[in-house]
C-alpha cells in the first residue's frame, strides 16, 4: 500500500514518474505561431481541431512550472505558448483573447471569462519562471479582466462577451468564477497585489452561501440577476463546460481553492494548535478560519459521498441530480485529479485520517484505471465500467489537471499557489 500513501517514499517516486511522463507527453503541442494544438491519445497533435486560448494558457502554465522543475525543453515550450497568447490568439483590435482559431485560422466567436482567467494563470506562472514577456502578458490580462469581467459592485465575474466587447451574454456561471479564484490567488502571489486575494474571498463568500442553501451541492448556472438556473442544460446533461445538475468535481475543486485562500489569508495552523480561530493576516471579507475550513470539508465530503463508488464500480461520477443521485456516470480525469489534490490539502490542514485514506484510494484508482501506461498521460474519460469513452473528452487535450495532481499533494505551504511554491522551492 506504500506506493499510494501520502508522504511515503514510494508515493513520491510514483508521482515523480507520472510528472515526468506528463511533461514529456505534451511536447508536441505548439503550432507554428504558438497556439496549442489539441493532443490526441498518444500526444500527436490533432491539427484539424481549433487552437484554443484556454488550452494554450494551460500549456504555458504547466511548462513554466516545468522550467522551474528543470524539465528539459520546458522554457522553449512555455515561450512558444506565450508567443501564441501574445500573437495569434490575441485580439489586437478589440483587446483580450479570442476563444481560439479554427484549423483554417478563422476566429472562434466570443470572449470568455473562463479563457481569460487561464491567461492570468499563464502570465503569473510565466513571470515567475522568467519566461520573456510573462510579466507583460499578466499585466495585459489583468487589465482586460478588470475592465470587462470583474463586477466590483457584486464581487463576482460575468461570463461571456461578444468578440468586440460590446454585448454581454445574460448567462452567469461558477466554472469561470472558480478558475478566476485560482487565477486571482496566483496573481496575488506573483505580484503581491492583495486586492486579487480579497476579490477571491468575495467570490468564495457568494459560493458558500449558495452551497449552504443547497445542501452543499453547488448550483453551477445562473441568470443575469444571479438567480440559480437549476434546470440549465437538462437536455444535454454531459455538456463539456455546462453540465446539468451538480458537478461533484467542482465541489471538490472549490474545497481546495477555499482552503488555499483561507490559509493564505489567516495562516496555516500548527498541528498542536487547538485555537484555529485566527486573526486574519490579510484583509478578508467575512467569516473566520474555522468556518471556511469546515465549509471546504462539507463541500468535499458531500461530493465524495454522492459520487465516489456510487454505482457499484470505482470512480467519481461526472454529475448528480439535486438529490445526490448520479446522472452522468462517466469518470473524467480532471475530477480524479482534483480529488487527489483536495484530499491531500485537507489532510495537511486538518490532520484527519479520513483524507489520508481517501488519498490512498484515489491513488490506487489512478494507477489501476486512469493512467495510460502504454501511450502516456491519463485517459480523459471513462464510462461507468471504467472503459475508455470519447463522447465528451476525446484524446488528451492538455496536461494541466494531471500535472498539478503530481505537485499539489506535496505542496506543504497550502496557502501558496503551486507555481509560486515551486519557485520558492
Amino acid at each position: 500500500m506504500g506506493k499510494y500513501e501520502l508522504d511515503s517514499a514510494e508515493n513520491r517516486e510514483f508521482l515523480l514518474g507520472l510528472r515526468d511522463n506528463l511533461l514529456s507527453f505534451g511536447h508536441r503541442f505548439p503550432s507554428p505561431k504558438g497556439g496549442s494544438f489539441y493532443l490526441g491519445d498518444d500526444g500527436t497533435p490533432w491539427k484539424d481541431r481549433p487552437r484554443e486560448t484556454w488550452i494554450t494558457s494551460r500549456m504555458c502554465h504547466v511548462y513554466s512550472i516545468g522550467e522551474m522543475l528543470g524539465h528539459k525543453g520546458s522554457k522553449e515550450l512555455a515561450a512558444a505558448a506565450l508567443k501564441g497568447l501574445r500573437g495569434e490568439l490575441h485580439d489586437d483590435e478589440n483587446g483580450g483573447w479570442y476563444a481560439g482559431l479554427t484549423a483554417s485560422d478563422e476566429v472562434l466567436p466570443n470572449k470568455a471569462c473562463y479563457a481569460h482567467a487561464f491567461v492570468i494563470l499563464a502570465g503569473s506562472s510565466a513571470m515567475l519562471a522568467g519566461i520573456e514577456g510573462g510579466r507583460e502578458l499578466l499585466e495585459d490580462a489583468l487589465r482586460i479582466y478588470d475592465k470587462y469581467f470583474w463586477d466590483e459592485s457584486l464581487g463576482l465575474s460575468v461570463d461571456t462577451w461578444n468578440t468586440e466587447f460590446t454585448k454581454l451574454d445574460s448567462y452567469r456561471g461558477l466554472n469561470a468564477n472558480m478558475h478566476t479564484v485560482e487565477a486571482f490567488l496566483a496573481a496575488a502571489d506573483a505580484i503581491g497585489d492583495e486586492k486579487y486575494r480579497v476579490r477571491a474571498g468575495r467570490i468564495i463568500d457568494h459560493v458558500l452561501g449558495w452551497a449552504r442553501d443547497n445542501n452543499w451541492r453547488i448550483p453551477e448556472h445562473y441568470n443575469e440577476d444571479w438567480s440559480a438556473d437549476l434546470e440549465c442544460n437538462k437536455e444535454k446533461p454531459d455538456d463539456q463546460f455546462k453540465p446539468y445538475g451538480a458537478t461533484p468535481g467542482h465541489g471538490i475543486e472549490w474545497a481546495r481553492l477555499i482552503t488555499q485562500w483561507t490559509i493564505s489569508s489567516y495562516g496555516q495552523p500548527d498541528e498542536d494548535d487547538e485555537d484555529n480561530n485566527k486573526t486574519p493576516k490579510k484583509a478578508v471579507p467575512t467569516g473566520d478560519f474555522t468556518e471556511y475550513i469546515e465549509a471546504a470539508e462539507c463541500l468535499y465530503n458531500r461530493a465524495i459521498e454522492d459520487a465516489w463508488n456510487a454505482d457499484g464500480a470505482p470512480g467519481i461520477c461526472y454529475t448528480t441530480g439535486w438529490d445526490g443521485k448520479p446522472i452522468v456516470h462517466d469518470r473524467m480525469h480532471w475530477t480524479l485529479a482534483e480529488a487527489i489534490n483536495t484530499s491531500a490539502v485537507l489532510y495537511r490542514v486538518t490532520w484527519n485520517e479520513k483524507y489520508y485514506k481517501d488519498y490512498a484510494s484515489f491513488m490506487e484508482y489512478l494507477d489501476n484505471y486512469v493512467v495510460d501506461h502504454v501511450n502516456g498521460s491519463w485517459f480523459h474519460q471513462l464510462d461507468r465500467n471504467n472503459k475508455l469513452l470519447t463522447t465528451v473528452w476525446p484524446g488528451k487535450s492538455d496536461i494541466y489537471h494531471a500535472l498539478q495532481a503530481t505537485l499539489i499533494p506535496y505542496n506543504e505551504e497550502v496557502g501558496v499557489s503551486i507555481a509560486k511554491a515551486i519557485q520558492l522551492g
